[in-house]
């Protein structure tokens, strides 16, 4: 028996009409670089630095693991790529040529795919942007997260106000029309009045894109020590909640679409890859710690004898144990099989008909346009009300979500008490009787 996973290889396509009503209708990629120059200290993400010396064979890992995914699922269609990390800018560019080139000729990219490359704005003054675009990069995302020096300073990031925006005029000067800034709010000793100017500058210089996202206490890093000892004031959740109101009307007045609880657009430059998480499509994670949706294996969304075939899987953390791992042969097989038996995969979970329920409901939540009643009934073949009436009902009373014919979706004051709504779905799965399960 073929024992590749199918997930399609129909011709995917640009910015649909209604924007985020479609997600990719292909693959969605994501390459981790897990390398930085220096760690934030708010940062809990699976990212390192000062092991330079090992970029080399790290690169060569990445590729060969692009390889092994294109063959085994037979090159794919894919429709979005994105690089995070860490800060793939940091990578010598001709190490990311490499790498797109390899994307390039193990999957099927389709024309106008979205590329993303997340970067740091000290290195976009270093690098020629040219040879992003050249290889196929069309869509910068690039950190900036305040343009207020002392903000910048508290945040041990290594760039003030003045690189930041002239990173991204380099950007636009390279040719790059399709730009995201991302930004953090909630800071400690944050200001509303510095929060009003950072974004009123960010929104003159015209981006296609905005992430704005509030800042977050991660256990065991050094902002969470320094704030249990003292040393930084703990950030005022009732202020971040007036920061992101005035970031809600600023950024409307502008002509940006609210399409996502952090996220804002111009019309139809909404972020393709991101849409597939929100959207619970598949996509494909390579590199540590990268997360993976898959369907299979052999054709379609449920295995032999109609049982659930989906798989949720996540590599394993190391870069250095990457490395190594991927320099030996692979086994052959079902390819989540053969990278959990070569070591390479820290967890590997079957997504069963309430997990997907579960999940679809807390990213979609996410969305301005929310669930969608049509959509609901052809993925579960249950009416959106059938499921969840009683909750919706308690929900709309509270006035935290909007409930008309299309669906359901938050409501302003639900986008401030989001996480709480999710979580009442995510507990109201687990007792939906799905058709079939």
């Amino acid at each position: 028996m073929d024992s590749r996973i199918r997930v399609g290889h129909a011709e995917a396509s640009g910015p649909q009409p209604g924007g985020p009503d479609t997600g990719p209708t292909g693959l969605s990629l994501y390459v981790h670089i897990p390398f930085c120059e220096t760690k934030c200290h708010y940062c809990d993400f699976n990212t390192y630095a000062g092991i330079e010396a090992l970029i080399p064979g790290y690169l060569t890992a990445l590729e060969t693991e692009i390889r092994f995914w294109g063959d085994r699922l037979d090159r794919p269609a894919v429709s979005t790529i994105f690089f995070g990390g860490g800060t793939p800018s940091y990578v010598p560019i001709e190490g990311i040529e490499a790498i797109c080139a390899a994307i390039f000729e193990a999957f099927d990219v389709s024309e106008g795919a979205e590329v993303t490359l997340e970067s740091n704005p000290g290195d976009c003054s270093k690098r020629d942007l040219t040879r992003y675009l050249g290889a196929g990069i069309n869509r910068l995302s690039i950190g900036v997260q305040s343009l207020d020096d002392g903000l910048l300073k508290s945040l041990s990031r290594r760039h003030d106000s003045a690189t930041a925006i002239g990173a991204y005029r380099s950007a636009r000067d390279a040719g790059f029309d399709n730009i995201n800034l991302d930004l953090m709010f909630g800071l400690s000793a944050q200001t509303v009045d510095q929060w009003r100017d950072t974004l009123d500058q960010t929104v003159a210089l015209g981006p296609e894109h905005l992430s704005l996202y509030a800042l977050t206490l991660e256990p065991e890093t050094p902002l969470d020590a320094m704030v249990k000892s003292g040393e930084v004031e703990e950030p005022d959740p009732d202020l971040a909640a007036d920061m992101y109101l005035y970031a809600e009307t600023a950024l409307g007045d502008a002509g940006f679409d609210h399409y996502e609880i952090s996220n804002w657009s111009t019309p139809g430059l909404e972020s393709r890859h991101n849409l597939a998480y929100w959207l619970n499509a598949p996509y494909l994670g390579v590199g540590p710690g990268a997360h993976s949706y898959l369907y299979g294996p052999a054709g379609g969304r449920y295995g032999a004898a109609g049982s659930w075939s989906e798989r949720r899987f996540a590599a394993l953390r190391s870069p250095r144990r990457y490395v190594d791992l991927l320099g030996g042969a692979l086994p052959d097989g079902d390819p989540v099989d053969a990278l959990s038996s070569a070591g390479l995969l820290d967890s590997v979970e079957p997504v069963t008909p309430a997990t997907e329920l579960a999940d679809t409901m807390m990213m979609g939540m996410r969305l301005s346009r929310g669930i969608r009643s049509d959509e609901f009934r052809a993925r579960f073949g249950l009416e959106l009300h059938d499921a969840f009436g009683p909750l919706i009902d308690e929900l709309s009373g509270m006035g935290l979500l909007v409930d008309d014919k299309p669906g359901i979706r938050l409501s302003e004051d639900g986008h401030l008490l989001g996480n709480e709504v999710f979580e009442r779905f995510v507990t109201a799965s687990a007792d939906v009787e799905l058709p079939g399960s």
